[in-house]
């Protein structure tokens, strides 16, 4: 698969295309607008840039990556790719939408269509397709360049083929830890992260504990790199919110139920580093 597409330039989207690029593949990045296609083009240079000051990737390699890249509004030059990776907003009907105009454009009729959704079952995405058996979750980690695990989600519907060429991709090109999933709200990650992000923000909540003494003590009682409110702030608390829910619909567990201060902090646009301010400010 030497003709990769990506649809959405976000934190997710820009290091997905950003790590294709650099093991090789002729990437095409697809963004609904010219604003956004010029903010994940910044952040694809920031990153390309950091890496090269810090030693970790050459210049030569940053240069072939640059010129792997191209940019557009325009869905219909996903029309040739053999492998397009969805990563737009958490929000299931922006994603079945977006499937549906990616299975309507892309004409290898072998090529597969990858979701990094973080808890939305695939079979509702790969139902607004005419090829679900093609239809896969590949969700990658924040961020992409650095973290090294990829979980890979079935449906029911996705052929062992799709399965085993989107793990070699992984696997032998990008140089990704796999690991599968069966398809159940959260994968296997979120399934055990969220509900423990989810207490941390019910603990700040209660008055049990400030923010500083619950990351302070998951970082230096159990040696975790990020206490969970500093997590929460990393990923998104806008993505975690839509994790949270999505796990609560499909097991209607009550520790799963969002706390109603983070669905008031989203509601606020306090979504973490993304917007400046979460649990802690990230402005200078």
């Amino acid at each position: 698969m030497e003709r990769i597409g990506v649809v959405g330039c976000g934190l997710m989207g820009s290091g997905i295309a950003e790590i294709a690029a650099r093991a090789g593949a002729d990437v095409v990045v697809i963004e609904r607008n010219s604003e956004a296609l010029a903010a994940g083009v910044a952040r694809i240079e920031k990153s390309l840039s950091r890496a090269v000051a810090a030693g970790k990737v050459p210049e030569d390699e940053a240069n072939r990556a640059r010129g792997n890249l191209s940019f557009s509004e325009d869905f219909t030059r996903l029309h040739d790719r053999q492998l397009v990776i969805e990563a737009v907003a958490e929000d299931e009907a922006t994603k079945v939408q977006v499937f549906h105009r990616i299975d309507s454009v892309v004409t290898d009729r072998d090529a597969i269509l990858a979701t990094n959704t973080s808890s939305i079952p695939i079979i509702k995405l790969a139902m607004a397709t005419k090829r679900p058996e093609q239809v896969i979750g590949m969700h990658f980690f924040n961020p992409v360049p650095v973290l090294k695990l990829v979980e890979v989600i079935s449906s029911l519907l996705t052929s062992p083929d799709t399965t085993a060429r989107v793990r070699a991709y992984g696997t032998d090109v990008l140089a990704k830890k796999v690991i599968t999933s069966p398809d159940r709200a959260g994968f296997v990650v979120n399934a055990l992260l969220i509900p423990y992000l989810l207490s941390s923000v019910r603990m700040l909540e209660s008055g049990f504990a400030s923010a500083d003494d619950i990351d302070t003590g998951m970082v230096v009682g159990c040696a975790h790199p990020l206490g969970p409110l500093a997590l929460t702030d990393l990923i998104g608390l806008d993505t975690t919110l839509a994790v949270a829910e999505s796990l609560y619909e499909e097991f209607k567990e009550p520790h799963l139920a969002p706390p109603p201060l983070l669905s008031r902090m989203v509601q606020a646009g306090l979504l973490g580093r993304k917007s400046g301010q979460g649990f802690y400010s990230y402005k200078s």
